[in-house]
């Protein structure tokens, strides 16, 4: 008889936020739900990708400023094109509100800059989005506390922290270069040829 096969199980940039999510969402009470759990963590991954949070705009590479989106947003003819924008704003304002809230305190954004900006984007969309009400619901009520939870899920911990997993796979995107590539697969991240993830 056959032993059976080891299972080997790998997993995506998004599945290692999803994972620090969950594990530092049980101090929070009331817990958050799975799905929104499960949202941010995608959103961390997405927008880790310097090619999904960054535009070009005038020939520059930058970041479109949160006013601005609010701006197209409020001016968007189509209410499919509006929540597009609104969930772009809500997206950023976690992720920088999370990550970098350091350097936007230099310019003088504090935190209920980016709550009061994402907050009332989720809120637009909890009301009017075609899926996910209940997640950007529960996103709205509690933006602030999700801050809060993305920015301590992406703390150090044993090992690294998710700063550090995405520098790594920015650098690797860049590259290509196979020791990073090992590192990442290391961390129980799987990478295809293509150089994007799974």
């Amino acid at each position: 008889m056959r032993e059976p096969a080891e299972q080997t199980f790998e997993r995506t940039l998004g599945d290692y936020f999803r994972e620090r999510l969950t594990d530092c969402a049980d101090a929070l009470e009331p817990r958050p739900e799975e799905d929104t759990l499960w949202y941010v963590g995608s959103v961390l991954a997405r927008l880790g990708d310097s090619r999904q949070l960054f535009s070009y705009e005038e020939g520059q590479l930058g970041l479109r400023p949160l006013a601005l989106l609010y701006k197209d947003a409020h001016e968007a003819a189509a209410d499919h094109e509006r929540c597009l924008i609104l969930r772009q704003l809500g997206d950023q304002a976690l992720f920088i509100g999370a990550l970098f809230p350091e350097r936007y305190a230099r310019k003088g954004f504090r935190q209920d800059y980016f709550v009061g900006m994402g907050g009332g984007a989720y809120d637009y969309l909890a009301d009017n989005a075609a899926s996910g009400r209940h997640v950007f619901a529960e996103l709205s009520e509690r933006f602030a506390a999700f801050l809060d939870l993305a920015a301590r899920a992406c703390t150090r911990h044993p090992g690294r922290s998710a700063r550090d997993v995405l520098t790594l796979y920015r650098q690797w995107l860049t590259s290509g270069d196979e020791r990073l590539a090992k590192q990442l697969r290391a961390l129980g991240i799987s990478l295809d040829d293509g150089r994007q993830l799974h």
